[in-house]
């Protein structure tokens, strides 16, 4: 009965806050940020706004790519696959979770530090430098295949030439910004080399804009494709 009376009571003040302009747009963004049914607050967004760092609603780590494509890796991340990434990051210690082996490559000294003190025992840090072409180049040479490499460091239009190198057959690449002018001309020599692509339109976590996180992939792929 209690219930019943207090809902009766706050029903139109609710409705009068959400009718005014000022007091509307608080309740609403109160609503989004949240609400036990927000998305946002769903996937962790608020925690990482505050704490300036991609964690989920638990504060594990998670990539800094879009919420629609990081469930859809987690759906379908298999333990058996070894991954490669161009930069490092929460997303080393999310794949790290999930996966066999990760290898991520960092050309800032000072953050591949930080990584360093903290990652698992199936995880091999590479610090390469940008300037001189190793950090480009580093998946090329390294003797291991690839189930998914990861671009989402830094000059990742020419990371492109060595991705086949380093990828297996039924290798994906997950090719994080690509709605951004400066990697289009690398996203569309994928799709000239026979690549196909699905595009991740979403919110990021912390980050107030969208962003488009791209898997690119072959027939006879690992991800299910």
């Amino acid at each position: 009965m209690t219930r019943r009376i207090v809902h009766s009571v706050f029903g139109p003040v609710q409705r009068a806050l959400r009718h005014n302009a000022l007091t509307g747009s608080i309740y609403a963004v109160h609503q989004l940020l949240f609400s036990r049914k927000s998305y946002l607050r769903q996937m962790g967004w608020w925690r990482s706004f505050r704490a300036k760092s991609p964690i989920g609603v638990r504060g594990e780590p998670i990539p800094w790519l879009s919420y629609p494509a990081i469930e859809f890796l987690a759906a379908r991340a298999q333990p058996d696959w070894h991954v490669f990434e161009y930069g490092a990051g929460n997303s080393t210690l999310w794949w790290a979770s999930r996966v066999d082996s990760v290898v991520s490559c960092e050309h800032d000294a000072e953050w591949a530090a930080f990584i360093e003190a903290n990652r698992p025992d199936n995880v091999t840090l590479l610090v390469e430098s940008a300037e001189d072409g190793a950090y480009v180049a580093s998946l090329g040479s390294y003797p291991q295949r690839f189930d998914v490499v990861v671009l989402d460091g830094i000059r990742r239009s020419e990371c492109v030439p060595y991705l086949e190198q380093g990828l297996k057959p039924s290798g994906v690449i997950v090719f994080d910004n690509t709605d951004r002018p400066k990697n289009e001309p690398a996203a569309k020599k994928l799709e000239d080399i026979g690549f196909k692509r699905i595009d991740f339109i979403g919110p990021v976590p912390g980050s107030v804009h969208m962003d488009a996180t791209s898997v690119f992939y072959r027939p006879d792929n690992c991800i299910g494709l």
